[in-house]
This record gives C-alpha cells, sequence and structure tokens, in this order.
C-alpha cells in the first residue's frame, strides 16, 4: 500500500496500482483503440477509393493521432481519470495530491505514453514501473498523476460511514464548535479533510481511523483545541468542516443582505433626487369675483340713494 502526501504532510492513505493491473488496462485499452483503427481506416479505404498516395497517408496519420492520443486524452478528462480498462480493474488516475486529474494531466500521459508505451514498446514504462515505489511510469512522472485502486481485492466491499456520535456529546461540543478560531487553518488542510471525507466509504476501517486520528489531531494544533473525549476524529471533522460551512454560508448572507440594503438606498436616494429637481407646474390664475345680483323684482326693496 503506498500513502498519498499533501503539501501539508496529511497522509491520504490511496492505494496504488501495481504493474501487472496498470499493464492488463493498457492491454485492454490498446485492444479496443487498435480494433477501432484498423475498423475505421479499412471504412474509409472502401469509400475512399480514388485518393493518392499522400492522402491516404495523411488520413491514416491523422487516425492514428485520434485512436491512440486524443481519444485515451477525452475520455480520461471527461471520466476523471477511468478508461475502459482502469474501469474494467478498478482503477484510477489521480493527481499525486489526491485530486481528480485535469485535461493538462491527461494530455501529458498521453503524449509521453504514446512514445513510451507505443513507440519504444512499452519498455521505459516497465522499467520505470518497476523503479517506482508508486508504480508510476513515465507519464505519471511528468505529469504530476498517479495510478491508484478503488475497489481493493478481498475486501469486504462494506462502504465506512461516519460513525454515530451520542446527540447529548454534540450538543455539548456545540459550544465549542461555535467558539473555535478557523483562522489558523490552512486551505490546504481543509482540501485534505473534504477529500477523506468524501473518500471514507473507499478506505479501510483502520486505515479511515488512523487517518481521522491524523487529521484531527492537525486542526486540533491549528485551532488550539483538542478533540472532546468520546467522539470519533471523523465524526469531529465532519462537524467542524459544518461548522465552517455554516460561517461562510453567514456570511455570504449577509454580504448578500448589505448589498440589498445599499441598492434600496439608493434607489430611495435617485427616487429623492428625481422629485426634488422635477419643474413646478404654473399655477392658473384665479377668476375675479362675480358681482353682485340685483335683487329680483317685484320684492319690495329699493337701494338706498
Amino acid at each position: 500500500m503506498s500513502d498519498l502526501v499533501t503539501g501539508e504532510a496529511v497522509v491520504l492513505g490511496l492505494r496504488a496500482a501495481k504493474l501487472p493491473s496498470r499493464g492488463l488496462a493498457i492491454a485492454l485499452d490498446l485492444t479496443v483503440q487498435i480494433t477501432g483503427l484498423v475498423a475505421t481506416t479499412l471504412l474509409l479505404s472502401l469509400l475512399l477509393v480514388d485518393l493518392d498516395g499522400a492522402a491516404v497517408a495523411a488520413v491514416t496519420i491523422g487516425l492514428t493521432v485520434f485512436f491512440l492520443v486524443a481519444l485515451p486524452v477525452m475520455i480520461e478528462t471527461l471520466t476523471r481519470g477511468r478508461s475502459l480498462g482502469k474501469a474494467a480493474l478498478g482503477l484510477r488516475v489521480v493527481r499525486s495530491d489526491g485530486g481528480p486529474v485535469r485535461f493538462r494531466h491527461s494530455l501529458v500521459r498521453g503524449l509521453v505514453g504514446f512514445l513510451e508505451v507505443i513507440v519504444l514498446f512499452g519498455v521505459p514504462a516497465v522499467v520505470c514501473s518497476v523503479v517506482s515505489s508508486d508504480g508510476k511510469r513515465l507519464g505519471d512522472v511528468f505529469a504530476g498523476t498517479l495510478v491508484v485502486r478503488e475497489r481493493v481485492p478481498g475486501g469486504s466491499g462494506a462502504a465506512i460511514s461516519l460513525p454515530p456520535v451520542n446527540p447529548q456529546l454534540l450538543q455539548a461540543i456545540g459550544g465549542e464548535l461555535v467558539a473555535l478560531d478557523l483562522s489558523a487553518v490552512p486551505e490546504p488542510l481543509w482540501l485534505a479533510v473534504r477529500q477523506f471525507l468524501g473518500r471514507i466509504g473507499e478506505l479501510d476501517r483502520a486505515v479511515a481511523h488512523q487517518m481521522s486520528a491524523r487529521l484531527a489531531d492537525d486542526l486540533a494544533a491549528r485551532t488550539g483545541h483538542p478533540v472532546p473525549y468520546g467522539v470519533h476524529p471523523a465524526a469531529y471533522l465532519g462537524a467542524v468542516l459544518t461548522e465552517r460551512q455554516r460561517r461562510e454560508w453567514s456570511r455570504a448572507q449577509g454580504y448578500a443582505f448589505q448589498q440589498a440594503q445599499a441598492q434600496q438606498q439608493a434607489h430611495a436616494q435617485q427616487q429623492a433626487q428625481q422629485q426634488a429637481w422635477a419643474p413646478v407646474p404654473p399655477s392658473t390664475p384665479s377668476a375675479p369675483p362675480a358681482p353682485p345680483t340685483p335683487p329680483a323684482s317685484g320684492t319690495g326693496f329699493a337701494p338706498p340713494a
């Protein structure tokens, strides 16, 4: 078993694949690729009978590059490190820190693999895999990758889950979690914790307990608070990670609320300015008072002389 170590000296405990399983996976992949290459070449030769020799050579080179370099790179990138042969044998390509591979890693592995496996008949790959303690070939060395086993032979197959925590104990440590100072915990350690909790179901029970204890000790050294007595280290890691996510969510919600308030205040100020600068319509002159109406005739009233 080979343990992967991150930049923070955190052991990930992934099992490196050895030469026999890797060789069989490569043989399966090459069988499928060469079969597709030959079938496509024969089909095009029947359809394009009018091509001259130079065009046929160009098409053959293009198909060779596609089936033996481009197609494996695309499959490995899209499947996060699993080709057909690796999937059949329970293998996966990961970065040296345990993370998923990207396009640049798969491209380097594909280009170097074409030279060492196909052009040089696999001799450099075999020699490098035998010398390397992790079974790496030259493509893995240049790309910074590693082929690991996802399914351990002879294992029970039962997925390991986080151990249950007593509710009273969890309530008792809730105050400590809220008061923890997580500012001194570096991001690589958080990444290692997330990777471990995400892959705990793929690890042996003893290895998972050993790794969780080591990660919990590293976390306690950064926060200054040891793991509470009676709490499984893996459960404590999950609780602390949840507390960090809760704080990040609270900060994000507070920032969104402040942004909404600032937008409302800016809108209210804009409306007030528009109302202050709005032109006042001119007032219409009032009509003169109407003259007194004379009394009706026949009332017996005469105005004074």
